[in-house]
């Protein structure tokens, strides 16, 4: 492919000069890719020179008759962005085909959420007489205490607990770090794990830091994490579609309804844009409706 060495710089780029992560990176160039596909399927294979706004409106019809979903064209779109804004600044283009293309607006879908007594359910269900139990309520306590992504709580290290000012150190998207607060339940259960649990295990090479450990003694991995929380769930009998990051969600969402500052949630779930928090000040449905039935004339 023509293209090939101007996506290995693009590469670089991303992982050098901008830090991202390998599943990001993979992301972005998986972008390229479908815009790859769609000179495929047409024989033809143009220099990045040669590429119009008028072939990546073309391109992006081509991705609607696929049957693409509006948030993944989005997707798509702000890969491209990235890519063709690598190639200005290499001097490889001249003008920027996509700079003019907007992506297809998105509805603003609320997260699904749980409430305090669904939350209490999950870690209620946990058996604690197990091994692996005072690890998993470990883990749904700093999942909704600390608003953590499921990639952050797998990397969470011994080496980032703060217990005495009660704070962890977590390494977010695009290796930023934070400073999150801990709160008293979770660092307590986390106490419990290491001292009485987590130290009896046979740890393997280079993953004595870890925190959080599966019976072999290696790094919990995501799929784990998502695993615990289905069969939790299902356990419980709980109806709703949830996942370690429907914790998130609900962290955020409690903290908002609580009357907590914008700005303080963002700086603790990481977000770069106030924008992505902002989704979380809905308001409470069950609020609503007691406003309509205390004051509507109809109610």
């Amino acid at each position: 492919m023509l293209w090939q060495s101007y996506i290995k710089g693009f590469k670089a780029y991303l992982k050098l000069e901008r830090s991202l992560s390998a599943h990001s990176v993979e992301a972005y160039l998986n972008d390229i890719d479908k815009l790859s596909q769609y000179y495929q399927s047409l024989l033809k294979e143009p220099k990045l020179s040669e590429i119009s706004t008028a072939d990546l409106k073309l391109f992006i019809s081509w991705l609607n008759e696929l049957g693409m979903q509006a948030s993944t064209q989005a997707r798509v779109i702000s890969g491209l962005k990235a890519f063709f804004s690598f190639l200005m600044l290499e001097d490889i283009i001249q003008s920027d085909p996509i700079a003019l293309i907007e992506a297809p607006k998105l509805s603003r879908k609320l997260p699904d959420t749980l409430n305090i007594y669904e939350i209490n359910s999950l870690i209620d269900a946990i058996d604690a007489s197990k091994p692996e139990g005072m690890r998993n309520k470990a883990i749904i306590e700093v999942l909704y205490g600390c608003g953590l992504r499921v990639s952050e709580l797998t990397d969470l290290k011994i080496s980032n607990l703060y217990p005495q000012i009660e704070f962890i150190k977590v390494i977010g998207k695009g290796n930023k770090e934070r400073l999150v607060p801990i709160g008293g339940v979770a660092l307590k259960l986390l106490d419990i794990y290491l001292k009485e649990v987590r130290v009896h295990a046979n740890i393997k090479k280079g993953n004595e830091d870890y925190i959080f450990l599966n019976r072999f003694g290696a790094k919990l991995s995501r799929i784990t994490i998502f695993n615990l929380i289905k069969s939790l769930a299902i356990h419980v009998g709980l109806k709703k579609t949830i996942s370690p990051h429907t914790l998130r969600h609900s962290f955020a969402t409690h903290l908002i309804e609580g009357g907590a500052d914008l700005r303080a949630v963002q700086e603790m779930l990481g977000h770069s844009s106030i924008t992505t928090t902002e989704i979380y000040t809905h308001i409470d449905r069950d609020y609503l409706r007691e406003v309509i039935t205390q004051f509507h004339p109809r109610s």
